[in-house]
């Protein structure tokens, strides 16, 4: 939603002290003066610079099934959305984020789950633990890190270049020079030299680029049901996601081959209502469309609805990427963590 120039001229001065804050808190840790504190293995953090979707979850998950594959002990960190000083214990996802995570990864990682990573790893850590996979990790600089991977939607990669909240920068551009290695998201360029002149004024480390692969159609709200390509192919959706970047997942659709006839988008982390649900179907039932569709994200946000009169179906997706962004990540991990510098 666009907003007018009367609003922005009074969200302007609000994005200067959000933007100063900012910087001052990054003077304090850059010069020693905040410090970071340390876990007791290895941490890789996985962030960008904008708020809104870039891809994080399924960066954190294609790192941490690695790093599983590979023999190594391994758990996410996460705050999961609105997350508290404390995880839950009931068993309960707190977010839609944190229930996909633990789906995906059927025990093989476990999940450190609250506001207060540090002591969330730190439990994790007394039950052999050593290798830490922190999401949405670059602005969290209250615990150090080995190596900083820092996303950039190539849709929509500096968010306006503005701050918060007149743009969609949780920092500077010039923050990106922090980051150790650089990954493009969603860019239909490959390279893109544009992107990355704009990125070479900040940061001399390896940029690497990630095509989103779709994995699966699976039927909801179980999923233990998949729907072959050819069928999908023929068929005709009403797409709809609450995410932070619903044109991605539309696009995405579009490249896939998928036909949409309607497509609908709601807020980030929206749970939905029983009567949203109804109107999505009957929306779908008007358009001529054979089914629903969305993201796996809100496969977690529709639990306990139905849909009566047509199937629901989420794309499961998965990155794809070079062995040389393992190699980068596997020579980078190996370093003395530098959380005051960093």
């Amino acid at each position: 939603m666009k907003r007018s120039s009367s609003w922005l001229l009074l969200l302007y001065p609000l994005s200067m002290i959000y933007s100063a804050i900012v910087r001052a808190k990054a003077w304090c840790y850059d010069r020693g003066i905040f410090h970071a504190r340390e876990l007791p293995g290895t941490v890789i953090s996985v962030g960008n610079l904008t708020v809104g979707g870039t891809g994080k979850t399924p960066m954190v998950l294609a790192i941490a099934e690695r790093l599983a594959a590979e023999g190594k002990h391994t758990a996410i960190l996460t705050r999961g959305y609105r997350g508290t000083k404390a995880a839950r214990e009931n068993g309960v996802p707190q977010s839609d984020e944190v229930a996909l995570l633990r789906e995906r990864l059927a025990g093989k990682v476990q999940l450190g789950v609250g506001a207060d990573r540090y002591q969330n790893g730190l439990v994790l850590s007394r039950h052999g633990v050593d290798w830490f996979v922190l999401d949405d990790g670059f602005q969290h600089r209250k615990l150090a890190r080995n190596v900083d991977v820092v996303l950039v939607d190539a849709m929509d990669p500096f968010g306006g270049k503005m701050a918060l909240p007149v743009g969609r920068l949780r920092e500077p551009l010039a923050a990106v020079k922090r980051a150790d290695i650089v990954v493009i998201t969603r860019s239909v360029q490959t390279p893109a030299p544009a992107l990355e002149a704009i990125l070479r004024r900040h940061t001399d480390k390896p940029i690497f680029y990630t095509s989103t692969k779709l994995e699966s159609v699976a039927r909801i709200p179980r999923m233990d049901v998949s729907l072959p390509e050819r069928d999908w192919r023929k068929a005709k959706f009403l797409a709809f996601c609450g995410i932070g970047n619903p044109a991605a997942f539309f696009s995405d659709l579009r490249v896939w081959g998928f036909q949409s006839v309607q497509e609908r988008s709601f807020a980030d982390h929206h749970l939905y209502t029983q009567s949203e649900a109804a109107e999505l179907e009957q929306a779908a039932l008007n358009s001529g469309a054979d089914a629903l569709l969305c993201t796996e994200k809100d496969v977690w946000n529709l639990r306990n609805l139905q849909f009566a009169k047509l199937p629901a179906y989420c794309c499961r997706i998965s990155f794809e990427l070079p062995e040389t962004f393992w190699a980068a990540l596997s020579h980078a991990s190996q370093r003395d963590k530098a959380g005051d510098a960093q």
